[in-house]
Order: structure tokens, then C-alpha cells, then sequence
């Protein structure tokens, strides 16, 4: 059977292949980061509170390096938004809800996100260092936590399967850290498509957690400059409005 395309971008194009995904990137993909993903999903795919695609093999294919897994029969969560605005809120809701119970699980060999994002801001050149060095002071006085983070939370890694269960994909940039910070890069992946879905997102979240807003806004110019890192160009001009919004705290 020929392989089917699922999904693509600028680094990385997804295909079905039988009953497996074949997650394939580009030329020149460093090595390294295809292994981190493997392994941070393999991590995080044992937890029974979740639904993970488990890998099932990391391989060169057609001289390209690729994560093979679990293929989920079903829809991606950002396909059901769009095909059904009605329920925008109620998908919205039950995302809500997948997030924090992401947050109540624990995965102590993963990073912790305070480290990681500490060295982001370090090496992003494009910092002025004063504002780097207030950057840095903030992120310093966060509490630490280490409840874990997916690192992109977004529709478009969540699949919702044909058997009615909701699946997690893409774990690359997860950690173990503050929820807060994972909600705020969520807020911001949002904002990028809708800000009205950005602060209905928050708004729940803080709503179902008792957590303040104030808060969770506090990180946003941290999150934003360390996401500089990953150099996105899509992601360049909104990450740059929100460096130097101070004013929540």
C-alpha cells in the first residue's frame, strides 16, 4: 500500500502507512531533535491517564529520518472547530479539561521547563540584554513546579479519535514544570489563528483551576522570548508583541 499524506509543513510531512504513521522530516533535520522527540514520547506514552500514540520505531526512510507510531483513526480537534463552529465552546471546554489533566500527571525524566527555558532566552541573540537580564529575573522568581507540560498544546495535536477518546501527539518540547507556562505558549499558539479563542481558552482555564489570570499572563513575555528560539517565522511577529508586556504584574 502506498503511503497517504495526512498533514504537512515547512519540516516535516505526516503519512499514513497501513496501520502506522510514518512522521518524516526534512533534509538536513538534525538528528538529535527526531531522537528527543522519540523519546520524549516514549516517556510520556506509559501514562495511563493519557491517550499517546505509542512509537513504534525511529528509521531513515527515503534518506529522510522519521518517527513511526501508532496511527489514530479519527479527526484532529482544530478540523472539528472548523468543520463546527456551533461547538466552539463545548470543544473548547473539553480541551480545557484534557490540559489540566495533562498537568496532573508527573514524568520526572523529562526536562524541567524552567531549565529549558532559561537557556532559550540565553542564547536568543535577538535580546536586548537588559531586557534579557529582566527576562531571566522573572523567570528566576517563578515557583517551580513539576507537574507536566506538553510544550505545544494546540488543536492541531490533538486528535480525536474515532472511538471517542481524545489523543495527545507531537510531546518534542515536553517538560516538567509550571501549568501556568504551558497554558500561557497554548494562549499564544492560539492567538495566532483567533485571540477571542486565546481568551476563551484562558478565561476557562483560570476559571477551572482557581488560578489567577494576572498570573498566567506574567508569563507571556517569558514564553514568547524563549519561543524566539525555535526561530518560526509565523510565530515571529506575535512573539515579538508580547517580549516587552510588562504590565500584569
Amino acid at each position: 500500500m502506498a503511503k497517504e499524506l495526512i498533514s504537512s509543513s515547512a519540516t516535516k510531512s505526516v503519512y499514513r502507512d497501513g496501520n502506522t504513521a510514518i512522521k518524516e522530516f526534512c533534509e538536513g533535520f538534525p538528528k538529535a531533535e527526531v531522537l528527543n522527540e522519540a523519546l520524549c514520547n516514549a516517556r510520556v506514552e506509559d501514562i495511563e491517564a493519557l491517550n499517546v500514540p505509542k512509537v513504534l520505531g525511529v528509521a531513515v526512510v527515503d534518506g529522510k529520518w522519521s518517527i513511526i507510531r501508532e496511527l489514530v483513526e479519527g479527526k484532529t480537534l482544530q478540523q472539528l472547530m472548523d468543520e463546527n463552529p456551533d461547538k466552539l465552546e463545548e470543544y473548547m471546554e473539553q480541551m480545557v479539561d484534557l490540559h489540566i489533566l495533562i498537568h496532573a500527571q508527573a514524568c520526572p525524566l523529562l526536562n524541567k521547563l524552567k531549565e529549558k527555558t532559561m537557556r532559550a532566552l540565553k542564547s536568543e541573540v535577538q535580546l536586548d540584554e537588559n531586557l534579557r537580564y529582566e527576562l531571566m529575573t522573572r523567570l528566576d522568581g517563578m515557583p517551580k513546579h513539576t507537574k507536566l507540560c506538553h510544550g505545544d498544546f494546540d488543536p492541531s495535536n490533538i486528535i480525536v479519535g474515532n472511538d471517542g477518546k481524545w489523543y495527545v501527539v507531537d510531546w518534542v518540547h515536553a517538560s516538567q514544570g509550571n501549568a501556568s507556562a504551558d497554558v500561557a505558549r497554548t494562549y499564544l499558539l492560539l492567538s495566532l489563528k483567533d485571540k477571542k479563542k486565546a481568551e476563551m481558552y484562558m478565561d476557562m482555564f483560570c476559571e477551572k483551576t482557581g488560578t489567577e489570570k494576572r498570573y498566567v499572563q506574567g508569563w507571556l513575555p517569558i514564553v514568547a522570548a524563549a519561543q524566539l528560539y525555535y526561530k518560526r517565522p509565523e510565530e515571529k511577529e506575535l512573539l515579538e508583541s508580547w517580549i516587552n508586556v510588562f504590565d500584569y504584574q
